[in-house]
């Protein structure tokens, strides 16, 4: 009997992409059966110039995909409009997602979820896979109750499409679960120049930066009187995230729902 975990995987041909064919393939009981790309439709991933030298087929749909190769997880990482097709065909089909792509709407996340629920299976959408991350995160959820004050800076590469950050608007969600919605900064501020102070949420300013050589970095600064808090969290490569996907896909495997954020599956 076959016990591996098999796994369809869309998007191989991005940075994340590859990565997570190599962990697929590096993993015992972990079995690639098939990837989605929007090009190279009908080729094995083995025949494209550039690809790993893998023998899967390639499909560029994913319903078509999955009617015809037996899976048991998605990932996915691609762009939001696509993921959000491929999270909804794939519970439709009884496969698990587990999505690294960014920028669901809430109305999706909901829509997902009541999905997942009523087939009875789980779906991980992770905004970041990092796990030092994801630590950075909760951190800044528990210093956030002695640290009202705080701003929030994101770096990323780029070719980076969203802005903020879905991690950076994850980290504000979590901090404003222990912080009063407050306006920070001197009562009568003024911007000479719009958008100086970054994006509002609840009071607190995120700010993003796009630059070439950056992968993904973000830093929580929290200041009070006399003294100041940061914590920062460094990816210099995309290896950094894999350990992640391979802790959602050996969760999701368990779960039989929606869960947003590896801060909730993480101890």
């Amino acid at each position: 009997m076959n016990n591996n975990v098999r796994i369809v995987i869309a998007g191989p041909r991005g940075r994340m992409g590859k990565e997570a064919v190599k962990l697929v393939q590096e993993v015992e009981n972990f079995e690639l059966v098939a990837v989605i790309d929007r090009k190279n439709n009908g080729m094995m991933l083995s025949d494209v110039e550039g690809l790993p030298n893998v023998a899967v087929p390639i499909y560029s749909d994913i319903a078509e995909c999955l009617g015809n190769v037996p899976a048991d997880v998605l990932i996915d990482l691609t762009i939001p409009e696509t993921g959000y097709v491929h999270t909804k065909t794939a519970l439709q089909h009884g496969v698990r997602p587990v999505v690294g792509t960014t920028g669901f709407t809430k109305e999706q996340l909901t829509e997902l979820k009541s999905l997942a629920e009523e087939k009875e299976i789980g779906c991980i959408i992770a905004p970041n896979f990092a796990i030092g991350a994801i630590l950075m995160m909760k951190f800044s959820q528990m210093a956030a109750k002695y640290f009202p004050n705080v701003e929030i800076l994101e770096l990323h590469h780029d070719n980076k499409l969203d802005a903020p950050s879905g991690t950076a608007i994850k980290t504000a969600e979590m901090i404003a679960e222990n912080r009063p919605e407050q306006k920070q900064g001197h009562p009568d501020e003024k911007e000479t120049i719009q958008g100086a102070r970054g994006a509002d949420f609840e009071g607190m300013r995120i700010h993003s930066v796009r630059l070439p050589g950056l992968v993904a970095h973000q830093q929580v600064q929290f200041g009070a009187e006399g003294e100041s808090l940061t914590i920062r969290h460094d990816s210099y490569n995309r290896a950094s995230f894999m350990s992640g996907v391979k802790m959602s896909v050996d969760t999701v495997m368990n779960l039989n729902t929606l869960v947003y954020g590896l801060d909730n599956i993480i101890n």
